[in-house]
């Protein structure tokens, strides 16, 4: 476990998936990230790549050929190798080897790099092409926090306040986590999503056209807060699992097939790529 911490913030960071395994306020004595429960949802705050979001049959289309692939990708179960670390400051690797090539035809090194900044961590996703081709991928995050932040109070005391007014509108997800084509409005009020119980009783709520690069996570009981800024992301979930008590906050480039839109990754929507001998780079940074 790889430590990085100043007088706001100390984290901790696990080699398995470069995952942030806990975001510790060192001003409210508070653990601000979800402790990965088996039973509930097993994970932090899983790094997201080489896809976001679920694939038809499990299956990555690379120039004709398919691929098999979970949801989410491949980089949240594997090892990944410490760059460098210093008190605030920590780089980790996952260079394509024999076992990514027989899934995602690419030579990639993907990176994920940690900084601390006073009261704010920086997440940067990196990805240099090897290869000598366009690499295509999609990246994003999905770091789950406390919610409610202290015990004894009730998660409907809680709301996300967007940065700008909104008209919020999700893009609905089938049961096996595709996009069906349908959208539905998500009641807003002075740029403020109250959080409930059943607010995801139907999967994620995702959302593509906001105009907010940051959200924040606030109390009707207290002035604690949690913010994330997302300026290099385009699409945002919000999501948590029924009746748990966590919110997770998901800047993404890139997102899940659509029902009977099966497509090579180079027309996937909003997929991402890099070209030979280039470098991709995209940051997002939670602070408190």
């Amino acid at each position: 476990m790889t430590i990085l911490e100043n007088e706001f913030l100390k984290v901790a960071i696990d080699t398995k998936g470069a995952q942030l395994s806990s975001l510790y306020n060192k001003q409210t004595g508070t653990e601000q990230l979800w402790q990965a429960k088996p039973d509930v949802w097993g994970y932090h705050a899983p790094n997201l790549f080489p896809i976001v979001g679920q694939l038809s049959n499990d299956e990555l289309l690379v120039d004709g050929q398919a691929y098999p692939m979970k949801r989410h990708g491949f980089a949240r179960q594997s090892e990944f190798i410490l760059l460098d670390s210093d008190d605030e400051h920590a780089g980790f690797s996952l260079p394509y080897c024999e076992k990514t090539l027989a899934v995602y035809p690419y030579k990639f090194d993907f990176q994920v790099l940690y900084t601390l900044i006073e009261n704010a961590l920086r997440v940067t996703y990196k990805l240099i092409n090897r290869d000598k081709k366009t690499i295509y991928f999609s990246v994003g995050g999905h770091p789950a926090f406390n919610v409610p932040f202290h015990p004894g109070e009730r998660y409907e005391d809680y709301y996300i306040e967007f940065e700008a007014p909104e008209k919020l509108v999700t893009h609905l997800l089938t049961p096996e986590g595709l996009f069906d084509g349908q959208t539905h409005p998500v009641p807003v009020n002075n740029q403020r999503l109250q959080l409930t119980r059943n607010l995801f009783a139907a999967d994620a709520l995702v959302f593509k056209d906001l105009k907010s690069r940051m959200v924040t996570i606030k109390s009707t009981k207290h002035d604690e807060t949690l913010s994330v800024e997302y300026s290099h992301f385009n699409y945002l979930g919000l999501w948590a699992k029924p009746g748990a008590d966590f919110l997770c906050i998901e800047p993404w480039l890139g997102c899940a097939d659509s029902t009977g839109d099966k497509k090579d990754i180079a027309q996937k929507e909003a997929i991402q790529k890099v070209v030979t001998g280039h470098v991709f780079e995209a940051s997002f940074f939670i602070s408190i």
